[in-house]
């Protein structure tokens, strides 16, 4: 028999969900909700937002002060970020040396612009004059180690000034003054030391400064510094010098040895005296040390008393022979030298006045003494023998 019931089935709490489905689903679930939760940020974030939060309100103050922009101030002062692109940090680092640097570089070299517009003969070595050409005949000649063979070729036509007294002329490649009179190694010769060579070298420069570089000397005073290194057991020679000093006249002229301005009538100008020559030496007789000096001298002047910005030059060449015994063999006095022959030719001073004094001439003024009678010679040519010129006769100059 069969029991028929119409009763509904009971509930109960099984899943009616497959389990391989449901393992998928609580996977999925967990994975998702990872993903999205909010991240603890870590430390170093935390420090850095906190300064740019204070720094912000920092900038933001000083801007309300200074009257800025806030976005203004915050780019004047950005930090640098932690995160920065390395690239982009190093060409913002460069940039900032490149501006600093033109800084620093842009004052200095305004003022110089400046300066030589104003001045253009303060640019180094020169380059316009008030000719409109080339300020420098060009760098400075090496020292003469031997005898020219052609005289110095012919320069641009200028006149000298108070700034360029030289302007026109070979010697403004010369060498200036003492600098300029070079005195060669030294050997021993014949009986005489190294040493003693070397005294009678420095002996003869000396001689040669104190004669026609000395201040004193240039200025009409005793030339002391000169004489001090003549011996004074060489027979008539500073008794000589002494009656040339005192009254000088046309057999005794103190110009033969020195050259002396009265400075009544006119100035150097300026502090420089260019200079070019050799001094040589060679073994003399009796075991002494012959020396041989060959120099020129150019000595720029204005007038004491009249147009003091015109400007002429005296050229001055002397030619020396040198003699320095041995005082073991001789009766000399140890350490200085005998003058055996001296020769000078003088250029651009007044002819047949023999007052011990250089009287140079100047274009605005009229010539005086007698006029001149003698060749046409070139003052800085050093190629000429002066031992070979013709002497007593007042020539005319090629070029002062």
């Amino acid at each position: 028999m069969v029991l028929v019931s119409d009763q509904q089935p009971e509930e109960t709490n099984e899943p009616t969900v497959p389990d391989d489905v449901w393992e998928r689903f609580a996977r999925d679930s967990e994975r998702d909700i990872r993903s999205t939760a909010p991240k603890e940020p870590s430390a170093r974030a935390r420090m850095v937002t906190e300064r740019l939060r204070l720094q912000d309100e920092l900038e933001a103050e000083r801007a309300a002060r200074r009257g800025f922009r806030k976005k203004e101030a915050r780019s004047a002062a950005q930090p640098e970020g932690w995160r920065t692109n390395p690239a982009r940090r190093e060409a913002n680092e460069r940039a900032a040396r490149r501006r600093k640097l033109w800084a620093v570089l842009g004052i200095p070299l305004a003022v110089a612009v400046a300066v030589v517009a104003m001045k253009p003969s303060l640019l180094p070595g020169g380059l316009f004059d008030g000719s409109g050409g080339p300020a420098s005949a060009g760098p400075e000649l090496p020292a003469e180690t031997a005898a020219p063979t052609t005289p110095p070729s012919a320069q641009a036509s200028r006149k000298p000034t108070r700034e360029r007294p030289f302007a026109g002329s070979p010697a403004e490649r010369w060498g200036d003054g003492t600098d300029a009179i070079v005195v060669p190694k030294a050997t021993a010769v014949g009986s005489l030391t190294k040493e003693q060579v070397a005294t009678a070298l420095r002996g003869t420069k000396n001689l040669l400064v104190g004669a026609n570089l000395d201040p004193a000397t240039l200025r009409g005073e005793r030339p002391a510094a000169a004489i001090a290194v003549l011996d004074p057991k060489q027979p008539h020679m500073i008794d000589d010098i002494d009656r040339k000093l005192r009254a000088p006249d046309e057999k005794h002229d103190p110009l033969t040895l020195f050259s002396r301005f009265d400075p009544r009538e006119v100035r150097l100008v300026g502090n420089v005296v260019k200079t070019r020559g050799r001094i040589t030496f060679e073994a003399g007789k009796d075991g002494a040390v012959a020396i041989h000096a060959d120099y020129t001298f150019v000595y720029p002047v204005s007038s004491a008393k009249g147009n003091t910005d015109e400007v002429t030059r005296t050229i001055v060449r002397r030619v020396l022979d040198i003699d320095f015994l041995n005082p073991r063999k001789f009766r000399v006095t140890p350490g200085r030298v005998m003058i055996r022959r001296y020769d000078q030719e003088i250029g651009n001073s007044a002819c047949y006045v023999h007052d011990g004094f250089l009287h140079p001439l100047f274009d605005s003024t009229a010539p005086t003494g007698a006029p001149p009678t003698g060749p046409t010679t070139d003052p800085y040519d050093r190629s000429r023998d002066l031992r070979d010129s013709p002497t007593g006769d007042c020539g005319t100059l090629s070029r002062t």
